[in-house]
């Protein structure tokens, strides 16, 4: 079965990064649009990122643009997030989908994401 796993959350302190990793099995991982969302407690999940099938086309949450990079690995099954300048208005629950929209689509019809999984908690101190 398809099995999606998130990794490389943690504290860490505002102006620091991480690099969250999402590795996925059970598909033709290239053939897939990924993406990346986060969600606080309360809150709608919110789009942050989506990368397409060969990591040449990629969009971005205007809170994020500038600051975080998209890129995946197909060889590795694998998709990353690498999250500089952090801040703590992203502090949040980030999660990892695999979708079969185009990646313009993913902010706006997150439903077309088929795949998710089950969350990392990224946690930025001030």
């Amino acid at each position: 079965q398809v099995q999606v796993v998130e990794s490389g959350g943690g504290l860490v302190q505002a102006g620091g990064s991480l690099r969250l990793s999402c590795a996925a099995s059970g598909i033709t991982f290239g053939a897939w649009t990924l993406g990346w969302f986060r969600q606080t407690p309360g809150t709608e999940r919110e789009f942050v990122a989506a990368i397409n099938w060969n990591g040449a086309s990629t969009d971005y949450a205007d809170s994020v643009r500038g600051r975080f990079t998209i890129s995946r690995d197909n060889a590795k099954n694998t998709a990353y997030l690498q999250m500089n300048s952090l801040k703590p208005q992203d502090t949040a629950v980030y999660f990892c989908a695999v979708c079969r929209d185009l990646y313009s689509g993913v902010r706006s019809h997150p439903e077309r994401c088929d795949y998710w999984g089950q969350g990392t908690q990224v946690t930025v101190s001030s």
